[in-house]
C-alpha cells in the first residue's frame, strides 16, 4: 500500500503543503507533485465532478506519489470508503460540529477496531488485490487520514471533546464558513479567537489543526503558533492572477 506522504510529516513534526483542486485538470497534479506540494485537496463539496473523473485523478496522485485529501459531499459511509478504496490518501469532512459526529465518520472509514469499514481489497489502495491479504485492513487504517472541519460556533465550543476523538487525525478550521456563523450566532467570539480554541485542543490531544492560508505572513504566524495543515493556492486562483498578470502585461504594453 501507498505510505501517505500527510501522515509520515505529521509523524516528524513536519508542515504538510496542501493545495486545492476543483476541476478536472491531470496537469494541475503532475505540477503540484514537481513544485513540492505533499497533498492535493480535491473539492467534491463545491465543485462537480463525474465520479470516473474522480477516479482518474485519484490514479494520477498515485502515479505521480501525491496524496489526494477528499472533501466528500456526503457522509454515507459506504461512499466515503470507496473514495478509500479508489485511492484517496485521506478524507476532509465539513461541518464537522460534534464528537458524536467525529465518531460517526471514524466508524465509516475505519477498519475494526477503529472502526466498522467494510472490506473489499480489490481497489487502487490494494494495488488491485496485488498488496491486500491479511495486512490490508491494518495498512488502509495505518496510512489513510480523517480530518474534520471546525465551521461552527458549535464546533468551537466542543472543540476539545471532538479533538478527542480516536481516529481524528487534524482539525481543519473553514474560516468563511465560521466567520459566517459566528457572525449571526456569536458576536462575542472572534474568528482568530476561535483558531486559538483550536489550536489549544490540538495541542493537547497531539492532533495535527490548519485552515487555507493566504499570505507568506500568515503561512509564517499560523506555523510558528503549531499548525501543520497548510493549505494555500489553487487551481481557481491561479488561473485569477495568471490572466491578471496577463492583463497587465497588455497594459503596460499600451496597445488597447
Amino acid at each position: 500500500m501507498r505510505e501517505s506522504k500527510t501522515l509520515s510529516r505529521l509523524k516528524t513534526g513536519k508542515v504538510v503543503r496542501i493545495c486545492g483542486l476543483g476541476h478536472f485538470l491531470p496537469s494541475f497534479i503532475r505540477h503540484a507533485a514537481h513544485f513540492g506540494f505533499d497533498c492535493i485537496w480535491l473539492d467534491l463539496e463545491h465543485r462537480s465532478f463525474d465520479y470516473r473523473e474522480v477516479q482518474a485523478l485519484l490514479a494520477y496522485c498515485h502515479l505521480y506519489d501525491i496524496d489526494c485529501l477528499i472533501r466528500p459531499p456526503t457522509t454515507q459511509p459506504t461512499q466515503l470508503y470507496r473514495y478509500l478504496e479508489d485511492g484517496a490518501a485521506g478524507l476532509m469532512i465539513p461541518h464537522v460540529a460534534t464528537s458524536e459526529e467525529a465518531r460517526e465518520i471514524v466508524d465509516a472509514i475505519k477498519f475494526p477496531p477503529l472502526g466498522n469499514r467494510g472490506v473489499d481489497g480489490a481497489g487502487l489502495d490494494s494495488d488491485f488485490m496485488l498488496h491486500g491479504g491479511p495486512s490490508y485492513p491494518g495498512r488502509a487504517n495505518e496510512e489513510t487520514f480523517l480530518l474534520v472541519q471546525i465551521e461552527s460556533p458549535q464546533a468551537v465550543d466542543q472543540i476539545d471533546s471532538i479533538a478527542a476523538v480516536s481516529g481524528v487525525d487534524g482539525l481543519f478550521i473553514g474560516p468563511g464558513d465560521l466567520g459566517l456563523r459566528l457572525g449571526n450566532e456569536d458576536a462575542s467570539l472572534s474568528v482568530a479567537q476561535a483558531i486559538e480554541a483550536v489550536a489549544v485542543a490540538a495541542t493537547q490531544h497531539k492532533k495535527a489543526w490548519g485552515c487555507p492560508m493566504a499570505t507568506v505572513e500568515e503561512m509564517r504566524a499560523l506555523t510558528q503558533r503549531g499548525a501543520q495543515l497548510v493549505a494555500h493556492g489553487n487551481d481557481f486562483v491561479g488561473l485569477k492572477c495568471h490572466l491578471e498578470a496577463m492583463a497587465g502585461d497588455f497594459e503596460n504594453a499600451d496597445i488597447r
